[in-house]
């Protein structure tokens, strides 16, 4: 059996990968007799890169940095049938991505499975099945966004940018300020400097990329995996994030203070292959130049309930 204790483990959504936005339109519109026609017909036509084409290819790249086992692990998951799957395998196919494993549950939810592949990191244009994965606690997950247009991937480094509290930290310091102000929150940031954030939904995923960037056949400072974090907290709040980062033993190429500025410049300048927020205010300016995902809040957290009033 395979060792992927050192290894990331992504499991992507076939519309994530490829772009299957007219193939989704027609499966709702007409249904799956003419949905499965269609693409019976169109198998050998390769699609088109999705929003994340360009994360899973620069990721599965790292493969070629380390002599002692495999970094990346990607797996398509889809809720078509094997049957209407063909077309997506041959594009891997003829695309060459080094993609080996699949799973095609035929209308069954996809979060059961994402713990028996040991799955890290989930990636999907349905928000249900990514919501089930948050709450399951599992792995980390996010919500595809439309991609930006015109942008430009790097093939010799991967680009990976987190929002801090509610994505890589708990949320709790995220309710302090939405339900008292920055005031108190900054005041309890200062209060708790050196205490550890907790573990957000995105915290382990942050531990596996930096554990794997000690696999390279370099210094952890030059590897071609660059993780940052893009911030809406600034001074006195900064010393948090940085000290429970050094407790985590997590390296972080760069980190952005931000303290409200916009978010969009700064990540179009990182060039960030993937970028994960839980806020629409700053995805809708990011999602324009970099390809972004949304993280939702758990179903039982304060912060989801209070949206949903």
């Amino acid at each position: 059996m395979p060792d992927f204790t050192n290894t990331l483990i992504v499991g992507i959504s076939s519309r994530t990968l490829f772009d299957l936005e007219e193939e989704d339109k027609l499966f709702k519109e007409k249904g799956i007799s003419e949905y499965r026609r269609v693409q019976r017909e169109k198998e050998n036509e390769e699609l088109k890169p999705g929003t994340a084409f360009h994360l899973v290819q620069a990721l599965l790249n790292l493969n070629k940095l380390s002599t002692t086992n495999r970094l990346v692990e990607v797996i398509v998951m889809s809720s078509n049938s094997p049957e209407t799957g063909v077309r997506v395998l041959n594009s891997i196919k003829s695309l060459n991505l080094d993609i080996t494993r699949s799973a095609f549950t035929g209308g069954e939810k996809i979060a059961s499975y994402i713990e028996a592949f040991q799955v890290d990191l989930f990636l999907s244009k349905n928000e249900q099945d990514v919501q089930e994965v948050i709450d399951s606690k599992t792995a980390a997950a996010a919500l595809i966004l439309e991609p930006p247009t015109n942008f430009q991937s790097e093939k010799d480094t991967v680009r990976i940018a987190f929002d801090a509290d509610a994505v890589l930290f708990s949320d709790e310091s995220e309710q302090i300020y939405k339900s008292q102000g920055m005031d108190a929150f900054h005041k309890n940031e200062s209060d708790n400097e050196n205490i550890p954030l907790k573990e957000g939904p995105h915290g382990k995923l942050l531990k596996t990329l930096s554990r794997i960037q000690q696999y390279m056949d370099t210094t952890i400072e030059l590897t071609p995996l660059r993780l940052a974090i893009v911030t809406a907290r600034n001074s006195p709040s900064h010393m948090r994030v940085i000290k429970t980062l050094r407790d985590w033993d997590v390296y972080v190429d760069e980190a952005f203070f931000l303290g409200g500025m916009p978010k969009d410049k700064i990540l179009k300048a990182f060039n960030a292959h993937i970028f994960f927020d839980d806020q629409d205010v700053h995805l809708d300016g990011a999602k324009k130049v970099v390809p972004s995902a949304k993280v939702p809040y758990s179903s039982d957290s304060p912060l989801k309930k209070k949206k949903e009033k």
